[in-house]
């Protein structure tokens, strides 16, 4: 990688972009203004692992640590290290980044930080593993789940480090919380004085286009704190540069110091299956990338009294609950059929959550089975389930903490839908906020 100029993205925040691959006419733009060098085309394979293909022939993506290491960690060189990551965190070959760079005399790895779900994985939904020492290799591992602003950064000011690196797959969706332990990240290193590098990893669903509500920050909460669209279109560093130059600073004072190393060969109409690489489900309930496929969408059934499949095989894909029967899957067969909701369909079905809503009882619901993932919509048909669900189901309520308007973003989405509004009239009433994020958006596109 060539890393000889370093300009400011805003105010006094470094970025260093690193390996972009070619790009949209709007982010080319962007990324020209910035003055940032391109890398070395050949040879980056990180050490002991192979220069392998996908199964149509085409160079598997290289993630943003593939770059780092392949460039022999020049980004790190002279810098005590820690890393905030989870089980994703991998190489190609499984192994986990931790694990290389502790073994790797060029990297000075002090400390690792957990999110949500822990370091290793071991936690379930809003659990983490707590403050220990990593068995594999004698490193501290810091909880830094639920912790933000001045509690972050003095976890930071403990651990000795000096630099922080970013590395954990994301799934698209603002309500999956490590975007924000990345947004939280940026904010403390700002508050410790800590320089921050985010290695990017591919969105599993593409980056074609932004889609659903926009956060009213009156919403903000730890599965949404900043204005973006529900379903953002962007990657982990993508994001990292639209929180640095519109969020950050009004957050702590001043953007962070920020470096950023690109994915090579990511397309944004990819999705996961086209990189190459493996996947590692990045929370206990998102297994497969199937979940990420429809979980923009279903999970706002967490704002309701149904189940999201929690506890199954398949969350997220089944909904259901106690009383309900074939007449949902009816409903929302016909409806999809007059709104032309594409890319879709809806199986009735049976199901027992092993815990979570319904522990141990058969409930019934639908099973959404993607056929055409190119025209899917998950959030509009997220809308079209809580819709029907309301209509064909007496218990249907919403959580009585309203976590729905968490979760939309907004409050517009539960009042419309009690006062009988259609799918296309709540999804029409956010888009001129989706809009204006789109076109935000535009200026931190990094790949084509």
């Amino acid at each position: 990688m060539t890393l000889s100029r370093r300009n400011l993205l805003a105010a006094t925040a470094v970025t260093s972009m690193v390996g972009a691959t070619a790009m949209t006419g709007e982010a080319a733009a962007a990324h020209e203004a910035n003055g940032a060098d391109g890398a070395h085309e050949s040879g980056l394979t990180s050490p002991g692992e192979s220069a392998d293909a996908t199964g149509d022939g085409r160079p598997r993506t290289r993630t943003g640590f593939d770059r780092l290491s392949a460039d022999g960690y020049a980004l790190l060189s002279g810098r005590r290290v820690g890393v905030v990551t989870n089980p994703t965190g991998v190489t190609p070959g499984v192994r986990h980044i931790v694990d290389v760079m502790h073994a790797d005399e060029r990297v000075d790895l002090a400390a690792v930080f957990g999110p949500e779900h822990g370091f290793r994985g071991t936690a379930q939904a809003g659990g983490s593993e707590g403050s220990h020492e990593d068995p594999a290799t004698g490193l501290p591992v810091h909880d830094t789940y639920g912790k933000s602003g001045r509690a972050l950064a003095d976890i930071f000011t403990r651990s000795g480090v000096d630099t922080v690196v970013f590395d954990i797959q994301d799934v698209g969706a603002r309500f999956y919380t490590y975007i924000w332990t990345l947004y939280d990240c940026m904010v403390a290193a700002v508050l410790a004085g800590k320089r921050l590098v985010v290695l990017d990893r591919p969105n599993p669903v593409t980056g074609r286009a932004a889609t659903g509500p926009v956060l009213d920050r009156a919403q903000a909460s730890g599965v949404g704190r900043e204005p973006i669209a529900l379903a953002h279109g962007m990657t982990v560093a993508e994001l990292a540069l639209l929180f640095n130059a519109e969020f950050v600073p009004r957050a702590a004072g001043r953007p962070a110091e920020l470096e950023t190393v690109l994915m090579k060969g990511w397309r944004r109409p990819d999705f996961f299956d086209a990189t190459g690489l493996p996947w590692v489900p990045p929370s206990p309930n998102m297994p497969t990338t199937d979940t990420a496929l429809v979980y923009a969408g279903t999970c706002l059934f967490e704002g309701t009294n149904l189940s999201e499949g929690r506890g199954t095989t398949r969350p997220f894909e089944l909904l259901g609950a106690d009383g309900i029967d074939r007449r949902w899957s009816a409903a929302a067969s016909e409806l999809a059929a007059d709104l032309g909701l594409p890319g879709v369909r809806f199986r009735e079905a049976y199901f027992a959550p092993a815990f979570s809503k319904f522990q141990g009882k058969t409930v019934g619901g639908v099973q959404l089975h993607v056929h055409d993932r190119t025209s899917f919509d998950p959030v509009r048909t997220g809308i079209a389930l809580l819709i029907t669900a309301k209509q064909v189901w007496s218990g249907f309520a919403w959580r009585p903490d309203h976590w729905i308007d968490k979760l939309t973003g907004t409050p517009r989405v539960r009042t419309m839908i009690d006062a009988g509004a259609g799918v296309d009239e709540v999804v029409a009433a956010w888009q001129d906020d989706l809009a204006r994020f789109r076109r935000l958006r535009r200026e931190f596109l990094r790949y084509r």
